[in-house]
């Protein structure tokens, strides 16, 4: 096979990747209303622990992803990681049946490590399989695979498991028979049985056709190690601007799950009703994908990444505080629009915070993806702030902060430890 269709073959397969794990993640903004009806859960801070189940695991599977990788490769690794999403897909049936929270949250568990471990091998990879300076480009490519993916699925699963939702919790919350009611919750929770089987039987023959792929494995060099930097270093913790990194991702991810995860909540709390709460996590992956677009076409032909990240971060902070200061949809849509702002922030970071890594790149990138649990904690401060100060306030709060900290990561934090010259 020639490089030129090698390098094609792979990208293929790895936005192939990008869709499904962009699929199910999305899938969350539908669980969280989903659940809080079904397993009749009594607050939003009880619903956002689906958030919280699902991106606690990229933390503790991370690292030992890292350790997989090391010994499987890219490519089984990927192929392993698919088929443990398989297997938390699988235990929504028994959760389902049970109409179990606990069970279900195990489930989400489950996919978030398999997530972790496809993510380690997936994003360095997109990263250094092509030049560094364009490697925001393939990764905005993967962002398009990715939100596209992300903005179907709520569409797709709120329209079999949400439907009509407005009467059927209108009929819980009236019904006085008890035996009417459990009824009624069980049909409800029994609505994801068929999409989360056929999502588990999908996973599995994905990941048979990973490991029987051509995609070719990529180590990083040692002699690339450090970068610009001229001393070899002998740690990971060596790299200020990877650690800055992490942290930078771990708020950006925060963010990101506030406007796309948290978004049908907060309209919800505004008064608006659950049939029109469930669609607009779409409206959030549809303005990253324009962002997407922007990033394909803009980088590094026009914007290197670092100034990208910066005008990303002062968007962010225009459209979150343009959201505190309006009311009803005109706050909504505001909300929806941090999809914009946040779409080129994961293409710029993940490649500025690994840039130079060298041998080190598989465990950079694994202390990276531990950011993501950034999209477990935020919300639940969120949850937290909600009940004693008003909605929009607490949205405010939550997220003003990490975009002004993303701003100083465009602007000086990503060049800690290196030489650079812009």
């Amino acid at each position: 096979m020639s490089t030129a269709k090698n390098y094609v073959v792979s990208i293929t397969i790895i936005g192939v990747l990008f869709f499904i794990f962009g699929f199910i993640t999305w899938l969350n903004g539908t669980l969280i209303p989903f659940l809080k009806l079904s397993c009749d859960l009594k607050s939003d801070s009880q619903a956002l622990l689906v958030t919280f189940a699902f991106y606690m695991a990229y933390f503790f599977l991370a690292i030992p992803s890292s350790f997989i990788l090391a010994k499987t490769g890219y490519k089984k690794g990927m192929s392993l990681g698919l088929m443990i999403m398989a297997i938390g897909a699988f235990l929504f049936i028994p959760a389902a049946r049970d109409r179990n929270f606990g069970l279900f949250l195990t489930g989400l568990f489950i996919q978030g490590m398999g997530l972790a471990l496809l993510q380690t091998a997936s994003n360095p990879y997109i990263a250094v399989i092509g030049p560094i300076e364009s490697a925001a480009k393939r990764i905005s490519i993967m962002g398009i695979c990715n939100k596209v993916a992300g903005a179907l699925s709520p569409l797709i699963l709120g329209a079999v498991v949400l439907k009509g939702a407005a009467e059927i919790e209108k009929q819980i919350a009236t019904t006085t028979d008890a035996a009417q009611r459990v009824l009624l919750l069980q049909d409800l929770s029994h609505r994801v049985i068929i999409p989360y089987l056929i999502m588990g039987l999908v996973l599995l023959v994905l990941a048979l056709l990973i490991w029987i792929s051509p995609l070719p494995e990529i180590e990083a060099s040692a002699s690339e190690e450090g970068g610009s930097n001229s001393t070899p270093k002998t740690s990971i913790f060596q790299f200020p601007h990877l650690l800055l990194g992490v942290l930078c991702l771990f708020l950006y991810v925060g963010v990101e799950v506030m406007a796309g995860d948290v978004i049908g909540t907060y309209g919800k709390s505004l008064g608006m009703a659950l049939d029109q709460t469930k669609n607009f996590t779409s409206y959030t992956l549809w303005s990253m994908v324009l962002g997407y677009i922007i990033g394909i076409v803009t980088i590094p032909k026009y914007l290197k990444q670092h100034t990208a990240l910066k005008f990303s971060a002062f968007v962010g902070i225009a459209f979150a505080v343009l959201a505190f200061v309006t009311h009803g949809y005109t706050s909504i849509l505001f909300i929806a629009l941090l999809g914009l702002a946040n779409s080129l922030m994961w293409p710029a970071i993940f490649p500025m915070a690994i840039d130079g890594l060298g041998k080190f790149t598989k465990i950079g990138s694994a202390m990276l993806v531990m950011g993501i649990a950034g999209g477990a904690i935020l919300p639940q401060v969120y949850g937290l702030l909600a009940k004693s100060v008003p909605t929009q306030t607490a949205f405010l709060l939550c997220t003003l902060p990490c975009y002004l900290y993303i701003l100083y990561y465009a602007t000086k934090g990503y060049k800690a430890g290196k030489k650079i010259t812009t």
